[in-house]
């Protein structure tokens, strides 16, 4: 029989100057504390991974804040995803050597697919994810760019496609929708992304109850969740989560006792 794949829990870290910040469909942003304090908390509940994703340094057009990234890693003993404003193999390497365990790239990719093929090459498609911030422009949805300031003109799932056969070794797909919301993971989108996709998908923008990540984990759509509100604010924890996730039969790893 082949091996059972774990579901991911996945908390997020938007960073801005060095702070982590929640905003609803990307505006608004207000302040939710320090990136170090929370990805260590959040290590220390039983998360999966860490997600970490310094959302102005695209826009900005500077590189990742690595020395921020360092104290992250150093707090942590899970896996820990960095991104924002990586745009070359360099900048990638960097990042790694500051601790990431994976690197996501958006902007510069749009701009220029080859860099995940690049990265892809230089580091193993494992370490390449591939953000794609999603909002609805019937009948599908167009990819953005920026920290979602910025229409690509790319079709989403078109995207995905290209990307996934270049190199990509996960998708990091945010519904810009219903990010904040707290009304649900956008499933049409997942399921649509699924269809071009054959690499590991993770689901964000919307998590509001324990029971959107159950829907947003069913056969045909995620393989992890990311979620960053209701953990900030501790409307729902972790365990609780695994313990719902588990009890819909979905395969995770338990909370240490």
């Amino acid at each position: 029989m082949p091996p059972v794949l774990r579901k991911r829990i996945i908390p997020c870290l938007d960073v801005e100057k060095g702070r982590v910040v929640k905003g609803v469909r990307f505006l608004d942003l207000t302040d939710e504390g320090d990136p170090v304090d929370l990805a260590a908390r959040y290590a220390a509940e039983g998360a999966d991974e860490i997600c970490f994703l310094d959302i102005a340094a695209s826009h900005e057009g500077r590189g990742t804040l690595l020395d921020v990234v360092s104290a992250t890693a150093r707090e942590v003993d899970v896996p820990l995803t960095v991104g924002g404003g990586v745009t070359g193999v360099d900048d990638m390497r960097a990042v790694l050597r500051a601790g990431a365990d994976k690197v996501t790239v958006n902007t510069a990719a749009l701009a220029r697919p080859s860099l995940i093929a690049d990265c892809a090459a230089a580091f193993g498609r494992q370490c390449v994810v591939v953000a794609v911030d999603a909002k609805r422009a019937a009948p599908s949805w167009m990819a953005y760019s920026h920290g979602g300031r910025t229409p690509s003109g790319r079709d989403a799932i078109e995207w995905i496609g290209h990307a996934v056969a270049l190199g990509a070794g996960e998708i990091l797909l945010t519904s810009m929708d219903r990010d904040g919301t707290g009304d649900g993971y956008d499933l049409a989108l997942l399921e649509a992304a699924r269809n071009v996709a054959d690499v590991p998908i993770i689901a964000s923008g919307g998590a509001g109850t324990p029971q959107d990540m159950v829907r947003a984990l069913a056969p045909g759509r995620a393989d992890a969740v990311l979620a960053a509100s209701i953990f900030h604010r501790s409307v729902h924890a972790i365990s609780e989560v695994k313990r719902r996730l588990h009890e819909a039969g979905i395969p995770i790893r338990p909370v240490a006792a």
